[in-house]
């Protein structure tokens, strides 16, 4: 990608990627390993975004 975005862009790849974080750790260590990732969690090689 071109190091030129166009703002609209740029700002949904930066939410997208504030977005895409593990689940924390006191929440693993709570629910004793039964939750260890969520639905929004994105991987930049395998999932694209929508246009």
């Amino acid at each position: 990608m071109a190091g030129n975005k166009p703002l609209g862009k740029k700002i949904r790849l930066a939410k997208a990627l504030k977005q895409n974080r593990r689940v924390p750790m006191f929440a693993i260590a709570r629910t004793k390993g039964s939750v260890k990732q969520h639905p929004k969690m994105r991987h930049w090689r395998r999932k694209n975004l929508k246009k």
